[in-house]
C-alpha cells in the first residue's frame, strides 16, 4: 500500500486551503466552518488512528465491547438531535434502536458470515460495526422525523381513523410505512448504483490497500447487506416507539409537547 508521505499530507491539505479560498471569494459564510472542519478532522481522524492500534493490540473483550457501547451511545444522541425535540422520552428508543440493529447484524455477520476467531477480532468488528452505526443513525433519524412530523401534520385524519373504530397501529400504518420507506432510501438508492455509478469506501479502501479486486468485491456485497438489515431494524423500531410517544394507553391520540 503507498502511504502519503508528509509533503503528501500537506498537499492533501492544499486541497482545503483551495475549497476555504472559494467559499470565502463567494462569500458564503462557509470560511470559518471549513476551518474548524478542517482541524476537526485532521485531530479526531488521528486519534482515532493511535486510538484503535492501542485496541488492536490488547485485544481486550471488555475494552471493545466498550468502545462500541460508546460508538452506539454517540450514535443514539446524533440521532436524537435530528428528530422533533419535543418528544420527551425518545432517547430510549433511540438508542434501543441503533443497538438493536447493531447488535442483530454483527451477531449474524460474525457468527455465520465471516465466522471471526476469535469472535470480538477488533480489526473486524470495530470497522464494520462503525459502518453499520453510522448508516442505522441516519436512518432512524430519517424516519423518526418523518413521522413525528406527519403525525403532527395529520392529526384530523387519524382521529377519524380512530374515531371509526381502528386501532393507532391502523390509524398511522401509511405514515409510518412512509417514513420506514424514507430511512431506507439511501441504501437502497446505494445498492441499485454499486459498482455503476461508484465504488464505495470499502471496496475502494481494500483495493488501495492491496486486497485482490474480487475479495475487496465480496466484503462490499457483505456490506450492502449488512446496512439493509440494520436500516430497517432501526426504521422499525425507532418509529414504533414514536407511535408510543403519540398515543395513551387509552388509544387516544396526543401531540406530545416538551
Amino acid at each position: 500500500m503507498i502511504t502519503p508521505s508528509a509533503i503528501g499530507m500537506l498537499w492533501a491539505i492544499g486541497m482545503m486551503v483551495i475549497a476555504i479560498g472559494l467559499a470565502s471569494w463567494q462569500r458564503l459564510g462557509l470560511t470559518q466552518t471549513l476551518v474548524i472542519a478542517t482541524f476537526r478532522t485532521i485531530a479526531q481522524l488521528l486519534f482515532v488512528g493511535v486510538f484503535l492500534s492501542a485496541i488492536f493490540a490488547s485485544r481486550q473483550p471488555l475494552a471493545i465491547f466498550a468502545v462500541l457501547l460508546v460508538m452506539a451511545s454517540i450514535a443514539a444522541a446524533v440521532a436524537r438531535g435530528r428528530i422533533d425535540k419535543e418528544l420527551p422520552k425518545l432517547l430510549k428508543w433511540v438508542w434501543l434502536a441503533i443497538f438493536t440493529s447493531g447488535l442483530v447484524t454483527m451477531l449474524y455477520v460474525t457468527l455465520l458470515v465471516v465466522q471471526l476467531n476469535p469472535w470480538y477480532d477488533p480489526r473486524y468488528l470495530i470497522p464494520l460495526t462503525g459502518i453499520v452505526l453510522g448508516n442505522a443513525m441516519n436512518a432512524a433519524s430519517i424516519s423518526g422525523e418523518r413521522l413525528a412530523t406527519a403525525l403532527r401534520n395529520n392529526r384530523i385524519e387519524i382521529e377519524t381513523h380512530l374515531s371509526l373504530g381502528a386501532t393507532p397501529q391502523q390509524a398511522i400504518a401509511t405514515y409510518r410505512q412512509a417514513a420506514i420507506k424514507a430511512g431506507l432510501i439511501p441504501i437502497v438508492n446505494a445498492m441499485m448504483v454499486v459498482g455503476l455509478v461508484t465504488l464505495p469506501g470499502t471496496i475502494t479502501g481494500q483495493i488501495l490497500a492491496g486486497a485482490d479486486p474480487l475479495v475487496a468485491a465480496i466484503y462490499q456485497i457483505l456490506i450492502m447487506f449488512m446496512l439493509a438489515l440494520a436500516n430497517l431494524i432501526a426504521a422499525l423500531v425507532v418509529t414504533y416507539g414514536i407511535t408510543q410517544q403519540f398515543f395513551t394507553p387509552a388509544m387516544q391520540l396526543v401531540i406530545p409537547q416538551s
